[in-house]
């Protein structure tokens, strides 16, 4: 196997990191003309993010210069504040936020995680026409859940330019897990680039911003380890299908800065608190493109809530979380100061700030660990023999009369009466009773067979006890999907009635991304039957581990058995891993589904899901 083999940065892709660290959060006066138009983007150590409570919010969005590597540039802010203010709900109130837009352009605030009413959920195009420039719209709804979430843009870009900040909804009546004092940790990343021309780089030539390739030295190291044989054939594997063994991430350090509560690692976030005191930390992925792998060395971190639930508690050293999740940990600090350390998956940088007794303090940041590239169960699943036997189909060397949907439709079947069944009920399969597991026979999509999908896996895993490339054996204990257990069990006992599985599918070549090789706008709504319990089954063809995010209901998850695991909004879904969840299909109207990973949305991977 390959999993130990590191990859090259290169020193200009490290020093440019370095670089880019320098610039505290937006405050280098020196640098920034800007600085005193826009204080609301100083670093959060020392002014702190903005805390709203009660029951009425009034949110401007409008441009605003920052400064986070040097270089000045305009970003989408929220009461000018990145990120934004933090709203403070109570559960069971009525909120009303109006929020008025300043741009020159349409915009909406997407409240995630978040269930209530299709039309205050804020995708344009699906729920509401968007918030044109110069108008107010009044979002209004009742508060029916507490625990920590957030909320962004849902328009163009603008989530990547600055636009999210927390939401944090408290019951009076709930305990604090023995918490004293708690910090919202909020992770994102920005680059200095227009992120329109990142996305126009990305299609032109998808490795550009990944500089972690195998190189001679490398393939030297390789042959001294494995033999020549055994090293020539893996580089071969990897060559004649064109991908490369290092694709962990679409965007890198080279062109991102990671920040903490908006500022960068130099700049050094610092939450305080007392000796002897227990500490919440909220942490939340708000990165448009990013997974991060976190942990504070010295400290354990008891994960009490995931995506705003909370779970039965688990110690761990480390957890990784895609853009959109959020955890809860609970950490004993005792001494005076511990580095909150929180690297890209792809090891291309991180962000960093520090719990301490008093500001000015740190703590010693740990070196990014090594990269490691993809292995054969990344690419094939279950599948460990032959370079290409997961891979069905991959360049196009498929055969699709070998696989029939649920509704029993042969692969044979015209193109013509193909497109007449694109829609999500060919994929559904009925039966008398509850289905108690999950489906294991795969079905490939006939539209999976064409050029928006470079590769097929017909031997997917299961398991949900795998914490992912890079983080395997590493020494720490990771938390995994397998560790979470949602308290008080699933919100309805009744089995599943019907079973959906869909293909995350894409083309790294072309940066197409889609759910079962169409893009959207080339497919057709799903749909969902209000009152049923249904059952999801995400089946991923990509090298790729993408968070899945489904608007309006929750995404019960559940193991290879049935047996029910945790309720999440977002699922990462890992490279050849098959997942399922159950869904309460209880919120009627229209609704996204989509990667959270925003340049893959952008790209294709969003489907419309109609309850009626």
């Amino acid at each position: 196997m390959y999993s130990k083999s590191p990859l090259l940065i290169p020193p200009s892709l490290t020093r440019r990191t370095f670089v880019k660290g320098l610039a505290a959060g937006g405050t280098l006066a020196a640098l920034s003309p800007w600085l005193d138009i826009a204080p609301s983007a100083m670093a959060a150590k020392n002014r702190g993010v903005p805390v709203l409570s009660g029951d009425e919010f009034n949110l401007v969005i409008e441009e605003q210069p920052v400064n986070f590597s040097g270089k000045p540039r305009v970003a989408t802010m929220i009461n000018g504040s990145i990120p934004a203010p933090t709203l403070r709900w109570r559960l069971g109130d009525t909120v009303t936020l109006r929020v008025t837009n300043r741009l020159r352009e349409t915009t909406s605030i997407h409240w995630h995680g978040i269930i209530l009413p299709f039309e205050m959920d804020g995708v344009p195009g699906i729920s509401f026409r968007g918030i044109p420039p110069g108008e107010t719209f009044a979002y209004r709804f009742k508060v029916n859940q507490t625990g920590t979430y957030w909320y962004h843009s849902h328009s163009g870009h603008q989530e990547q330019l600055g636009m999210y900040g927390a939401i944090i909804v408290d019951d009076p009546n709930s305990s604090s897990n023995g918490a004293m004092r708690d910090h919202v940790v909020v992770l994102s990343d920005w680059t200095d680039e227009n992120p329109e021309r990142v996305f126009h780089k990305l299609k032109v030539h998808a490795d550009y911003f990944n500089f972690n390739h195998p190189t001679i030295p490398l393939l030297m190291r390789d042959i001294s380890e494995m033999g020549f044989d055994a090293a020539v054939n893996k580089r071969r594997m990897w060559n004649e299908m064109r991908m490369s063994p290092a694709d962990l991430a679409d965007v890198s350090g080279y062109t991102y800065t990671y920040l903490m509560n908006g500022t960068a690692p130099a700049g050094n976030w610092t939450g305080l608190f007392r000796p002897g005191e227990k500490v919440r930390l909220r942490f939340i992925n708000a990165a448009a493109n990013s997974f991060f792998d976190v942990r504070i060395p010295g400290l354990k971190l008891r994960v009490v809530q995931n995506d705003g639930q909370d779970v039965e508690p688990v110690s761990v050293d480390e957890f990784r979380f895609g853009s959109g999740e959020t955890l809860d940990a609970i950490v004993s600090p005792v001494d005076d100061a511990y580095t909150i350390f929180a690297q890209s998956m792809d090891r291309s940088g991180y962000a960093r700030g520090t719990l301490a007794v008093r500001e000015g303090l740190s703590a010693e940041v740990p070196a990014t660990d090594e990269v490691e590239w993809l292995t054969h169960r990344d690419m094939m699943g279950e599948m460990d023999h032959g370079a290409h036997g997961g891979h069905s189909g991959h360049n196009g060397h498929g055969n699709d009369g070998g696989h029939a949907d649920h509704n029993g439709h042969s692969g044979h079947e015209s193109r013509r009466n193909h497109q007449s069944h694109a829609n999500h009920d060919r994929h559904s399969m009925h039966q008398a009773g509850p289905l108690a597991k999950p489906g294991q026979r795969v079905r490939h999509a006939r539209t999976e067979f064409g050029a928006s999908v470079d590769m097929r896996v017909d031997t997917p895993r299961t398991n949900l006890d795998d914490p992912g490339i890079g983080l395997r054996n590493n020494g720490r204990r990771v938390l995994t999907y397998a560790d979470l257990s949602t308290v008080g069990g699933p919100m309805d006992p009744r089995g599943a009635e019907r079973e959906i599985e869909l293909h995350l599918t894409g083309n790294m070549e072309r940066y197409t991304w889609s759910f079962d090789g169409l893009e959207f706008g080339k497919s057709t709504p799903v749909r969902f039957r209000y009152g049923e319990r249904l059952r999801v089954i995400l089946h991923n063809d990509t090298m790729m581990t993408h968070p899945m995010h489904m608007h309006g209901m929750w995404s019960e998850l559940e193991n290879a058995d049935g047996r029910f695991q945790a309720r999440k909004h977002t699922v990462q879904v890992h490279p050849a891993q098959r997942v399922s969840f159950l869904v309460d299909v209880d919120a009627p109207g229209r609704w996204a589904w989509h990667c959270h990973l925003m340049f893959h949305m952008h790209a294709g991977m969003f489907r419309e899901i109609v309850v009626s």
